[in-house]
């Protein structure tokens, strides 16, 4: 079956001996993983029929998933298929900061990754499987250096202050990476998009438990009805260094963009500001 694929193909496009076996692998791979997978999907919808709840919450006005969505692979191991993922999401990256998610090729993905096509697809199903696996990564990631560099100890105005000054320096150093998710992330199928917008949503929570933390020990001055606002406006405060670095570079260092908006958040927030 497969040489008679391989020979249709190539009765339109001349193929090497080399790219016929690489277009016989991936050939090869996507039948077992559909295969796989149609078996997967329909165990899982027979599955679904017995829940009762359905994993997904009203965050900001949109559906959000809170279930990881769960890329079948057609490798057993799970180190093995983190760390091959690990270098696919890195090459990915890199390609899809430079030419864009669209114009990228699954070939090109693989090639960077240091794998033949067929390997590739021994790991992931689709090159949206890709794009999922590089915003959960971008996200997790961002979370991370948020939460370590965070220090929980004092008020919960002192630890705003922090926790404001470490999430531009973490926008700062992931700039290319936060502006992809917010280019590519609409390429995403629906639900994968949901779970995707619901681990920003993970992030903004971090400065709704610091806002009530405020209110709590009298540092911070916000109505509670207002709490989720502002965590949110603290976000877009962050995230203006990136969405708006063309013109911000020219006229501001990183520590002073970094004292202004904290400077404009006190006037909202600082007890001693009202």
């Amino acid at each position: 079956m497969h040489s008679r694929l391989v020979s249709t193909f190539e009765g339109t496009f001349p193929l090497s001996l080399m790219e016929k076996k690489d277009l016989a692998s991936a050939l090869h791979s996507r039948i077992i993983m559909a295969i796989r997978i149609t078996a997967e999907r329909f165990f899982s919808f027979l599955s679904n029929i017995c829940l009762t709840k359905r994993s997904v919450s009203l965050k900001g006005g949109f559906i959000v998933s809170d279930k990881k969505r769960t890329i079948p692979s057609l490798v057993k191991d799970p180190k093995l298929i983190e760390k091959r993922r690990e270098q696919i999401v890195e090459a990915a990256v890199d390609l899809f900061i430079h030419k864009g998610f669209h114009k990228t090729t699954t070939r090109e993905i693989a090639r960077a990754s240091g794998f033949s096509i067929g390997t590739l697809y021994e790991y992931i199903e689709s090159k949206e499987d890709v794009l999922y696996l590089v915003c959960d990564a971008i996200h997790a990631e961002m979370e991370t250096r948020l939460r370590e560099a965070i220090n929980f100890n004092g008020t919960g105005l002192k630890i705003m202050k922090l926790a404001l000054k470490s999430l531009i320096r973490v926008m700062d150093q992931m700039s290319d990476r936060v502006l992809l998710i917010y280019q590519e992330s609409k390429s995403l199928p629906k639900e994968t998009l949901r779970y995707v917008l619901g681990r920003e949503e993970e992030i903004a929570q971090i400065f709704v438990e610091i806002l009530r933390k405020g209110i709590a020990d009298g540092s911070i001055n916000i109505d509670e009805k207002h709490v989720k606002l502002m965590a949110d406006n603290i976000m877009v405060l962050a995230e203006m260094w990136v969405f708006r670095r063309w013109a911000l570079h020219k006229h501001y260092t990183l520590e002073e963009f970094t004292e202004k908006q904290i400077a404009l958040l006190l006037r909202e927030i600082s007890v001693s500001e009202q």
